[in-house]
């Protein structure tokens, strides 16, 4: 299906991203990595897609995030988090990329429904225009428990609690690889004057982007996908900041072993726009939101690097019902009811293999002895990292 046309305001605001684009491309002389391509469509200040104003989650922007579509997520996850604060003595969570607002109201509430809220909810968020939603969301729905959330702009120097990333890994910036007849390329992106539009371009890879390709793509034959050293180091730094507590990680991707598995031989990049999905990351720059599956093999290793242990990696749906969602579902009312039946929707799409139950998975790192881990009780998959 072909995609719907920009209102004209937003038309001239992705000709503003393409125009800065452009100029780091001719700087770059005439060439720039797919990933600060990538980094600055997403996220320059007052112009990436996560930086701007308009609205990104929901019926009315690009895609929904399992928050957004029912607070029985929050209130699963919630059974875990509870769990990880409950072996740590600060008790405090560290959101990063807090969306809408909504998982961290869903949280508290459920939180402080359990008697188990924590001393504060922090949310590193560097986008000022979601930190306004997310204050409007949380004094509409969470007014009571808002004055423990607080706003941060880096990473604080420890955490010790719980640290959440709900879809984060996704949107951080990978480097693209093709290897051929034996050779290693790193894909960039150039501007074709000629059609007057972005396009690929490759350089020879450095020796070290070509070392890690050679040791995760498969052996043989030509090949072509993503390796996000971004995501991997932001992996280490957090872990180095976790005094005491654990990391959920939840995002959609797979281990090595599926991730660069011979089939999947063109990469994972995703491109969406008005609920549509799309394999073309230069259309309507600054519009689109790009992202990349998660290697949760090579995430598990980076936090290890960083002195924690993998707790527990699974799919979604095993995680969610170990944390309860069932019972969560069942609270909202008799079966006929007609918030059960919405309810009902919204879980069968968080659960089912075909939507979001297989795809999405959880990793959980620690640096504690003395947490319970119900989400990893029902299936536990370290062994596939």
């Amino acid at each position: 299906m072909p995609l719907p046309e920009p209102d004209p305001d937003a038309r001239a605001h992705s000709l503003l991203v393409a125009s800065a684009v452009r100029a780091a491309i001719s700087e770059g002389g005439g060439y720039i990595p797919f990933s600060r391509y990538m980094d600055l469509v997403l996220h320059a200040p007052g112009l990436g897609y996560y930086a701007a104003g308009a609205a990104k989650l929901g019926a009315s922007g690009d895609f929904v995030t399992a928050p957004e579509m029912t607070p029985l997520f929050g209130a699963a996850l919630a059974t875990q988090v509870q769990a990880i604060l409950a072996g740590t003595v600060r008790r405090e969570i560290v959101e990063l990329g807090g969306g809408s607002g909504r998982l961290a109201a869903d949280l508290l509430n459920a939180l402080a429904a359990r008697d188990a809220l924590p001393l504060r909810y922090a949310i590193l968020e560097p986008s000022a225009d979601f930190a306004a939603r997310q204050r409007a969301t949380l004094e509409r729905d969470a007014r009571a428990h808002s004055a423990r959330v607080v706003w941060l702009t880096a990473l604080p120097d420890t955490i010790e609690g719980a640290l959440i990333a709900n879809e984060v890994l996704d949107a951080v910036a990978p480097r693209v690889v093709a290897r051929r007849d034996g050779e290693y390329f790193e894909r960039g992106v150039t501007w074709d004057g000629g059609r007057e539009k972005f396009a690929w371009a490759e350089q020879p890879a450095d020796e070290r982007l070509a070392r890690l390709a050679a040791a995760r793509f498969p052996d043989d034959g030509d090949y072509l996908s993503e390796i996000n050293e971004a995501a991997e180091a932001l992996v280490r730094t957090v872990g180095s900041r976790i005094d005491t507590g654990g990391a959920l990680f939840i995002d959609y991707g797979f281990p090595a072993a599926e991730y660069y598995h011979p089939q999947r031989s063109e990469g994972t990049l995703m491109c969406h726009y008005r609920h549509r999905a799309h394999t073309d990351p230069f259309v309507w720059p600054g519009l689109t939101d790009i992202t990349a599956h998660v290697d949760f093999t090579a995430i598990a290793a980076a936090g290890e690097q960083a002195g924690l242990s993998v707790a527990g990696f699974t799919a979604q749906a095993p995680f969610l019902l170990g944390c309860g969602i069932l019972d969560a579902l069942a609270a909202t009312g008799a079966p006929e009811s007609p918030d059960y039946i919405r309810a009902a929707a919204s879980v069968q799409k968080l659960l089912a293999p075909s939507e979001m139950g297989e795809l999405f998975k959880v990793l959980a790192l620690a640096r504690s002895d003395a947490i319970a881990w119900p989400g990893f009780t029902l299936a536990d998959r370290r062994h596939r990292l």
